[in-house]
């Protein structure tokens, strides 16, 4: 109550640290009930006492009091100014790219989602927006794909799912002197442990399926914007499109966000074990994973990421090993997705990036025999022990 009695006095409040923000966020206790929870409104429409001034939300494609709630809390936890919640990963990135039009050209991390990849390459295309994909840890590769028509920069950092770094200001400052905007997906890291808008990023997007939800209970996708322009124009197109994530949903996603921090700490405890174990298995010729000493610009995200992750990608060499090892573990999820609580092990050449050619996954260095381990809150000797039974055959 004397938080509610705080804002009511525009009082201006100690900033606290993200652990406190994750539990105290602003809707976390009802107003009018004092329930410890955001009430699901599950409703469509909602009744105009005085026609003369309609009611904050009129109907739920446009707002709706749960949905909103999630949304204030997104853009709390990346610092951005406005939050918007949507059906999915892929609307809300589907949205974000609406903001440009026929004619525009966009630059994008190449080895980013297969998801991303096919929007740009089958949809946005036929829509004349074009997309050059470059290799983001090369500056000047970047810089050399500007074009006359270019409008926004696509990262995606660390990459999906080779875990490549791109140095988020560095792009972010190049941008803003060309006037792009930059978008950066940023399922792997969370805000727990990058926060992109504090390093000059327009438009943060998250699968909120994943790490934010945390239990391989919902889908959803997050954007949130850094400035009132761009937060008006995106609040356009989510009302216009109406892509948005249902009250019920919105619900779920905001007690999965509660636990972030914890979980994230314990899967990425695990995850360096894991990457370290599987660095030294004879059966493994290469190990993905920032927190690994001879990660390519391990520096670089250290700088910009307070954490390494729980995603840990691995090559085992060819295709028909990479199918053995999936079909003989036994405590993983053989899965498309990530981050929740249970691990998830995926094999990106026929889930996460079955969308791209095989030749345009091998040039980004997708081998058909990569997989993909999400590291959940299971023992970590457990799974290890799980994978080296697999991995022996």
């Amino acid at each position: 109550m004397a938080e509610q009695q705080s804002n009511t006095n525009n009082e201006k409040k100690p900033e606290t640290k993200f652990a406190t923000k994750l539990i105290h966020f602003g809707s976390e206790i009802d107003e009018h009930t004092g329930a410890s929870s955001v009430p699901i409104y599950q409703a469509s429409t909602f009744h105009h006492h005085d026609i003369f001034n309609p009611p904050v939300h009129d109907y739920s494609r446009s707002g709706n009091p749960t949905r909103q709630a999630l949304e204030d809390y997104i853009a709390l936890l990346e610092g951005g100014v406005r939050g918007f919640a949507f059906a999915s990963g892929m609307a809300a990135i589907s949205t974000a790219f609406l903001l440009f039009s026929n004619g525009d050209h966009v630059i994008v991390t190449e080895d980013v989602y297969g998801g991303t990849y096919r929007l740009l390459t089958t949809v946005l295309s036929r829509l004349g927006i074009d997309s050059t994909f470059v290799d983001m840890t090369d500056f000047e590769a970047v810089k050399a794909a500007l074009k006359p028509n270019t409008k926004a920069v696509f990262m995606e950092t660390p990459s999906n799912p080779t875990l490549k770094i791109t140095d988020i200001a560095e792009i972010a400052v190049w941008a803003k002197s060309h006037e792009l905007i930059t978008l950066l997906d940023n399922t792997f890291m969370t805000p727990y442990h990058q926060r992109p808008i504090e390093l000059g990023v327009d438009i943060v997007l998250h699968s909120a399926t994943k790490f934010l939800g945390g239990h391989s209970d919902v889908l959803a996708g997050l954007a949130v914007a850094a400035n009132e322009s761009l937060g008006r124009r995106l609040k356009q197109l989510q009302n216009g499109l109406g892509t948005v994530l249902g009250s019920q949903e919105s619900w779920l996603l905001m007690r999965g966000m509660k636990t972030l921090k914890a979980r994230m700490e314990q899967s990425e405890q695990s995850a360096r074990k894991l990457a370290e174990w599987l660095n030294g298995h004879a059966a493994v010729t290469r190990v993905y994973y920032p927190g690994l000493a001879d990660h390519p610009r391990r520096d670089v995200h250290e700088k910009q990421s307070k954490g390494y992750g729980a995603v840990v990608s691995f090559d085992i060499g060819d295709g028909e090993r990479a199918k053995a090892v999936l079909s003989r573990v036994k405590l993983p999820l053989v899965a498309v997705s990530l981050g929740a609580v249970e691990s998830i092990l995926s094999y990106p050449a026929m889930m996460s990036h079955a969308a791209m050619p095989p030749e345009v996954r091998h040039e980004r260095g997708i081998s058909d025999g990569l997989l993909r381990y999400s590291v959940g809150l299971e023992d970590i000797d457990d799974l290890i022990a799980d994978l080296d039974q697999a991995l022996k055959g």
